[in-house]
């Protein structure tokens, strides 16, 4: 025997033969049970287990026989269920006939290389030897071809019982080029469906045609429907049952399991106003209420409640303009030139455009860009950073994280960064700002100072209390004018109280009043002559008195009537309040008198606003002027005024 890397002689000259001439004969005494014999071939009974139609097939490779004409594919549907379903075929055609396998040509087939999903076999061409017959007839060199049928009985005793490639072996067994290929691969299992819901309510379907309004024109920048309103006992969502995945084969014909299907509790989907029930085409989620549908991004439970969870973000290809009735939550961004409008308004993205609400709590939980926050009764939060932007809240607070370059107004704000805005509100409290203009009743400021060319100034609002200065400075005039003439009648009732005569005739009176002196009737007689030398006297004296009396009456009831002014003042004026802790930078305090309430002043335009908080300052007091210290004032309204 002579062998080349491209050629191997065999020396058996029985095997030249192909395989297909000898006569089909059957196994033993006949075919095992579930294979039967037909005319037109072997059929095999898909009535049959599979594990007996293994068996069956197995008997008959294990007896030294194979299949001629061998449909591989029916076999593996047969055995494995691998294939087009048959439908209601109860035999299905297997081969032509059942042959011996030639134990000559059972020598052509080497075991093939097998790994933990697929197997390798090297074909090349196959000579065999020549020969000299008995009676001198040489029989020369001659290619030998091996058989598709023998192969596959081959590789079932070898244990590679699924997944051969048929075709690939036909080419490789028909090629004169040597090669390795693989023969023979595993067969991953099929993953099933998972159960799912899907919608099959048509209510549930938007209407993004531009929006009518009442005059009859058309609203190219609005939806007519984006939200619709969901009905009661509406069905919404369907449950799509799991279905099992298909099964794998490794190449011994080992099922491998696929993974199973994942499935769901429909009503473990249900929220507030919906709940699962059964009819007799599935399971629904139906509604139980009217109202907005809502998805939950967390449990993703579905609810029907009174407001509007958007998922898409407000722009002019998803929502339009937007005019609600109720609350509206947002998870994607509001686009620029996009308006907003309802109450209880969240945006969990960034919004570009203006929000208008008209009460509740406006939420931001990104950032505020070139755009606009309005909101009527109610406050405002926003996480993120606000820039180019104006917030304005009526009756209500305003919380940020960061501003920059904003109008804020609010009756509280608070802000931990602000940078070159222009701030107002009854209470203002800021952490750091730089280059701003804030202007409130109670201010409390952390750290101010510039930023580049622009000033940081902090105003007191300080109400304009002057009409009661004005009556203050007049009571007080006339306090002390009554004031100095009880003084002088005091004065003037002492001198005469000293004259000699008078003073001696007081004396007698005094001891007659209280008895310590009796006169006699010569006593009596010169007392009556001192009174009468000493009546112009004491009628001054009295009159004097009396003057005193009315004084001093005048006197306490203006006093009281200062108090009451001064009081009301006070009121008036309410508290004002500043609180610097740290100046890093030139930085100017002063008051500003209004004579309004706050809220005048913080229903200005943003632009006026602005020239009241940036223009020169005129009147107020000047408190605070340095690039450095602190200032803790407070406004004391029962400070007299001034005199001039």
């Amino acid at each position: 025997m002579r062998a080349v890397w491209r050629k191997t002689v065999v020396q058996d000259v029985a095997s030249a033969a192909p395989a297909a001439s000898p006569e089909p004969e059957a196994p033993g005494p006949g075919l095992p049970l579930g294979l039967v014999r037909r005319a037109d071939g072997i059929y095999i009974d898909l009535g049959m287990s599979k594990p007996a139609l293994m068996a069956a097939v197995s008997h008959v490779f294990q007896s030294g026989w194979y299949f001629a004409g061998l449909d591989y594919a029916a076999l593996m549907l047969a055995v494995y269920g691998v294939g087009p379903d048959p439908g209601a075929l109860q035999a299905l055609r297997l081969a032509d006939a059942a042959r011996v396998f030639d134990g000559a040509r059972l020598a052509l087939y080497k075991p093939p290389k097998t790994s933990l999903s697929y197997a390798e076999y090297y074909f090349q061409q196959l000579y065999l030897e020549e020969q000299t017959l008995p009676d001198g007839t040489l029989i020369p060199e001659r290619p030998v071809q091996l058989d598709i049928d023998e192969f596959i009985a081959f590789m079932w005793s070898q244990g590679i019982r699924f997944g051969i490639d048929v075709a690939a072996v036909q080419a490789a067994m028909a090629s004169p080029k040597a090669e390795r290929i693989t023969f023979a691969t595993d067969l991953e299992p099929a993953p099933g469906q998972d159960a799912a819901v899907v919608e099959v309510s048509a209510e549930l379907h938007r209407s993004d045609a531009p929006k009518a309004r009442a005059d009859g024109r058309i609203d190219l920048q609005s939806f007519q429907n984006r939200f619709p309103q969901i009905k009661a006992h509406m069905r919404l969502l369907k449950k799509l049952p799991a279905a099992p995945g298909l099964p794998g084969f490794d190449l011994a014909g080992r099922k491998t399991e696929p993974e199973p299907p994942k499935d769901l509790t429909l009503r473990f989907l249900s929220g507030e106003g919906t709940e699962a029930k059964m009819f007799e085409d599935g399971e629904y989620l139906v509604s139980t209420r009217e109202g907005f549908l809502s998805v939950d991004a967390k449990s993703n439970r579905i609810a029907i409640t009174d407001k509007i969870v958007s998922l898409e973000g407000v722009s002019g290809r998803t929502t339009g303009n937007l005019q609600l009735a109720g609350a509206y939550e947002e998870y994607g961004d509001v686009q620029e030139q996009r308006d907003v409008t309802g109450s209880d308004i969240t945006v969990h993205g960034n919004v570009y455009g203006n929000i208008h609400s008209r009460g509740g709590t406006v939420v931001l939980d990104k950032n505020l860009v070139s755009g606009s926050v309005h909101n009527a009764a109610g406050d405002i939060h926003i996480a993120g950073v606000a820039s180019n932007s104006v917030i304005y809240a009526a009756n209500g607070g305003v919380t940020m994280q960061r501003a920059e370059n904003c109008v804020i107004s609010g009756t509280r704000v608070k802000i931990e960064e602000a940078s070159n805005c222009e701030i107002i509100g009854e209470e203002v409290l800021v952490s750091v700002a730089e280059g701003c203009a804030i202007a409130g009743r109670n201010v409390e400021v952390e750290s101010a100072g510039p930023r580049r060319r622009t000033e940081m100034v902090i105003y007191v609002l300080v109400k304009d209390v002057t009409q009661f200065d004005q009556e203050i400075s007049e009571l007080d005039m006339r306090i002390a004018a009554f004031a100095q003439a009880n003084r002088d009648s005091q004065l003037e009732i002492e001198r005469i109280s000293a004259l000699p005569d008078v003073r001696r005739y007081l004396a007698l009176a005094a001891k007659l009043r209280t008895q310590e002196l009796v006169l006699t009737p010569e006593q009596g007689q010169h007392l009556r002559k001192i009174a009468s030398a000493v009546s112009e006297e004491m009628k001054a004296i009295q009159k004097l008195k009396q003057d005193l009396q009315v004084g001093q009456t005048q006197h306490t009831l203006l006093a009281d009537r200062l108090l009451r002014v001064i009081e009301q003042k006070a009121e008036a004026a309410g508290i004002a309040r500043c609180g610097l802790h740290l100046a890093s930078g030139e930085t100017m305090v002063r008051t500003m008198p209004f004579a309004a309430d706050t809220a005048v002043l913080r229903q200005l335009q943003p632009k006026d606003l602005k020239q009241r908080l940036r223009g020169t300052p005129s009147g107020g007091q000047l408190l605070f002027a340095d690039s450095a210290g602190s200032l803790d004032w407070h406004l004391n309204p029962r400070l007299r005024p001034a005199s001039p």
